[in-house]
């Protein structure tokens, strides 16, 4: 269902058939950077948080990106709360491992964090545990209809960037 919902949302752009899917597990970073063949700072992990008033919130950055907690309290004037698995799915109607920002199970804002922008694309997940898609950062932005971009994060190599990808362990849809 998650999937088809993440679908739903790109045929809004005619990007449908652009999702990837792939005959292995892709829940964590490795695990996708693996799947797609690429390094793993470019796959674009989706974090979910909630505000104090329990409101959730996601924030995407590069796969080899920590959220700094100062420059996240500094940015959204709370400490970082993720949310449990439950509420992920309760939020964004994806199970944890396949949680990007489209398709939502609810209207949620979306940031972007900086680390993502050294490369030419980058691979959220699209819903489920084992699909993506290959985005420029500035489709990333608007497909997601990200609020803005931010700087969350810490542990990236600013001097690391790939401008191409492979994808030889597609499977086709």
């Amino acid at each position: 269902m998650s999937l088809q919902s993440v679908r739903e949302h790109f045929k809004k752009f005619n990007r449908e058939q652009d999702i990837l899917e792939y005959n292995q597990i892709s829940a964590t970073v490795e695990q996708a950077a693996n799947a797609l063949n690429v390094i793993p700072a470019k796959i674009a992990k989706t974090l979910s948080f909630k505000n104090n008033d329990g409101e959730a919130f996601l924030v995407v950055t590069a796969g080899d990106a920590k959220i700094d907690n100062k420059k996240f309290r500094e940015q959204f004037e709370i400490k970082a709360k993720m949310l449990n698995a439950d509420e992920v799915v309760e939020h964004t109607g994806h199970v944890v491992g396949g949680v990007c920002p489209f398709g939502l199970a609810k209207a949620l804002k979306v940031y972007l964090d900086i680390s993502m922008k050294r490369f030419a694309t980058v691979f959220p997940a699209c819903g489920s545990v084992n699909s993506a898609i290959e985005l420029t950062c500035e489709e990333l932005e608007q497909y997601s209809a990200a609020v803005q971009w931010v700087d969350v994060s810490k542990d990236w190599n600013e001097n690391l960037t790939e401008p191409n990808s492979s994808k030889d362990n597609i499977v086709a849809n």
